[in-house]
């Protein structure tokens, strides 16, 4: 099971009488840009109350955060308490028994001497499929100070120098941000009355050898502690980074417990969706829907001070392979779709039910990289067109240049260097626009400062009206069409449609974008900086419609030349972008689409990335939205019901959760501009209890049970007048 706090996650189990633990942390990237655990933690006591004979529990206490593991053999009760510290990177194994015990631990490393990534567990790093063999580096673990120091210091040359030559960037490498160079990560394991022992090695678990550093206690004792402290920085010097672990080691106190405490208690008294929580029944789907969206939700909050977002393949909580696919005989290392990769489109889905949720000091991670790879894309866009702008493509590297892989490493001559030669990727540029909605949104949201994220914003919508332009003044000698629009080819909409004309996802993106930046404050932007958006925004060119089965519905594109991937973009003004949904015009040609669109029916799925859930949710269809929100939300079929996946990903498959979380959301509230819809797409016979949060700092409480709302509160009360709940007598509540 997941146990996490902070920016660290843990897989906790026990096996054969021993407590064991895989390591992870936000921030950790190899020279391949793998996101290797920091190892693998394992504590034996004797005498055991877990070995064969006794009574056993492992239970994650959510409320709390932390897990609880309890063994009774004979006259002994052993209670271990297995918590993160929230504010800083420890990691606390508290051993209580009623009689003294004696204690053993181990570091566990499967990478002290030097590997190799062949085949499909070359998926986990930036170079995948594109180089036949690729060099793993060992770490460094040594005992010091009674205590285990491990660290990986990445070497000189990284995938970074890689993809800069491979990319021709070199005239421009000095300009571009480098977060490989000289990274370290680690940490010390030590305990109270605890000394070196034993290194063991030719030691195996699943497929992997590993060599184990071992501590033991002095004596018996009725208490016993083990703590981990991680420390990851960027530094030349690696003596400046020991000082900053050891640092960490001095600050680090036992009071810290009540701070964790109390931060998981506000994480959970801020929001809540429960369903029939009244009648437990944990065969129930439903009742699984709400347990699982909870369970989920304690995952994210695992990763709430990330140095970088929680990753949609598996976030902190991956483990060994071969138990997601019995061919797959890696280390826990491993993970489809890369560790450095950020794939936009499934990004997304594990950031958007943060706003419901009023989780909006998480979501600062996700904006944050985007901000420090900003500077990187538009270094390439100047260095490659001339122009202003942003160029975020389709699966990025964690320093904002296209994968190493996905770029295409055999292209034809005189191809343009800024563009991926990939069918899947190529011209897809508009997902960051999602992002920058995103920010907007929080705005609306909150009322909070986000001029530090406008840079961004407006390097983004600046990117497609130059680049356009620049790609017409190409072709021909008219930058715009007969109507002064931007033609926006090529294009593509999702990676479904490609070389599309005037795609619907960025059409609807940089319309809903602008609308959103002209409508800001009168703080945000200059007079002409205002000007230029409102220039832009008519430029962008109307969205597209075509009749299917005898219905108008919303069309992918103005024009394309192939399909060949199974999303439904042209549901996508629906979600994420907001243009059609409940209480807004013309919501007859939205529904259409999901009913009458061949193409879209094709395409119908409720696995890992695909929102099937959340346009039936926004589009008022409460029979198909139930269903697959039960299939998103109800038990994954692993031991820890929230380990979705593989999908088309890996397990845990974050954006599968993420997806989930947001159609029961919108189910329950939708808002439009400051009107609150609640219960929009609600099933009369779900009995709920939720507190979700709106526009303009608002809180929505209620709860419906038989069929009624019999509790509504809205936080502050002046709001309760935008509320609509047509579920409610007379429409009003």
């Amino acid at each position: 099971m997941p146990c996490g706090g902070g920016d660290v996650g843990l897989n906790v189990w026990v096996e054969q009488g021993d407590l064991l633990f895989y390591v992870s942390r936000s921030g950790v990237f190899d020279e391949n840009n793998v996101v290797p655990k920091l190892g693998r933690v394992r504590v034996r006591l004797s005498p055991s109350p877990f070995e064969a004979g006794g009574s056993f529990q492992q239970e994650l206490k959510l409320n709390e955060g932390y897990v609880e593991v309890t063994g009774k053999k004979g006259k002994l009760n052993v209670i271990i308490k297995v918590w993160i510290d929230v504010f800083k990177p420890v990691i606390h194994v508290d051993i209580n028994g009623s009689s003294p015990v004696s204690a053993q631990a181990w570091y566990e490393s499967w990478r002290t001497v030097p590997g190799e990534l062949k085949g499909n567990a070359r998926s986990a790093s930036s170079y995948k499929w594109a180089k036949p063999g690729i060099a793993v580096f060992p770490d460094s673990v040594r005992y010091e100070n009674n205590g285990v120091l491990f660290y990986h210091r990445n070497r000189d040359s990284t995938v970074f120098d890689a993809i800069v030559s491979q990319q021709k960037l070199e005239d421009v490498k000095s300009k571009l941000w480098n977060p490989l160079k000289n990274l370290t990560y680690g940490g010390w394991m030590a305990g109270t009355g605890m000394v070196a022992d034993k290194v063991i090695s030719g030691g195996k678990y699943a497929d992997t050898p590993f060599t184990g550093f071992g501590l033991k206690s002095k004596s018996p004792s009725r208490n016993v502690k083990l703590n981990i402290y991680l420390h990851t920085d960027q530094q030349k010097d690696f003596a400046v980074w020991k000082k900053g672990l050891f640092e960490i080691v001095a600050k680090a106190e036992p009071t810290e417990w009540v701070k964790t405490l109390e931060w998981w208690k506000q994480y959970w008294q801020r929001s809540y969706i429960a369903l029939n929580a009244s009648n437990k029944d944990s065969a129930s789907p439903v009742w699984q829907v709400g347990r699982n969206y909870q369970l989920f939700r304690y995952m994210l909050g695992c990763n709430a001070y990330g140095t970088y977002p929680t990753k949609f393949n598996g976030g902190l909580f991956t483990y060994d392979p071969v138990f997601v696919d019995s061919s797959y005989h890696f280390t826990a290392d491993h993970r489809n779709w890369g560790g450095g990769i950020f794939t936009a489109q499934n990004q997304r889905l594990v950031y958007w039910p943060m706003l419901k949720s009023g989780d909006f000091e998480m979501m600062k991670p996700q904006f944050e990289f985007y901000l420090r790879i900003l500077g990187n894309a538009e270094i390439r866009t100047q260095h490659y067109w001339g122009h202003k702008g942003a160029s975020f493509t389709e699966q990025i590297e964690n320093f904002g240049l296209p994968n190493y892989a996905e770029y295409g490493s055999k292209r034809p001559a005189g191809y343009d260097p800024g563009l991926e030669y990939n069918k899947w990727l190529e011209y897809l540029w508009d997902t960051s626009l999602e992002f920058c909605l995103m920010i907007l949104d929080q705005q609306h949201f909150t009322g909070t400062d986000i001029t530090r994220y406008l840079p961004l914003i407006e390097s983004c919508v600046v990117f497609f009206d130059e680049h356009y332009q620049y790609l017409a003044a190409q072709r021909g000698a008219a930058k715009l069409d007969q109507n002064g629009h931007l033609v926006l080819f090529p294009g593509s909409a999702a990676e479904t449609y490609k070389m599309a004309y005037n795609s619907v996802t960025t059409v609807a993106g940089l319309k809903i974008v602008l609308e959103r930046m002209v409508a800001l404050p009168s703080q945000y932007g200059s007079e002409a900086q205002r000007t230029h958006w409102k220039e832009i925004l008519r430029r962008v060119p109307p969205l597209s419609f075509r009749e299917m089965q005898g219905h108008r519905t919303i069309a992918p594109a103005q024009a394309w030349e192939r399909i060949q991937n199974t999303e439904i973009p042209q549901l996508y003004p629906v979600f994420p972008y907001g243009i059609y949904g409940i209480g807004q015009p013309d919501l007859e040609t939205a529904v259409n689409t999901w009913k009458y669109d061949t193409e879209a029916i094709k395409n119908r799925n409720h696995t890992s990335w695909h929102q099937d859930n959340i346009f039936c949710a926004r589009l008022g269809l409460t029979e198909e939205a139930a269903a697959l929100t039960i299939k998103k939300l109800q038990n994954s079929g692993r031991r820890f019901p929230a380990f979705w996946g593989p999908g088309h990903d890996w397990v845990p498959d974050h954006n599968w959760g993420g997806s989930g979380m947001i159609g029961l959301q919108e189910m329950l509230m939708q808002t439009h501009a400051d009107s609150i819809y609640i219960l929009p797409t609600w099933p009369d016979d779900w009995d709920v209890q939720f507190k979700l949060h709106a526009p303009l700092n608002t809180v929505v409480e209620g709860e419906w049970k038989g069929g009624k709302m019999v509790n509504l509160k809205v936080t502050p009360e002046n709001r309760r007048n935008d509320v609509i709940c047509s579920k409610c007598v007379a429409n009003r509540f």
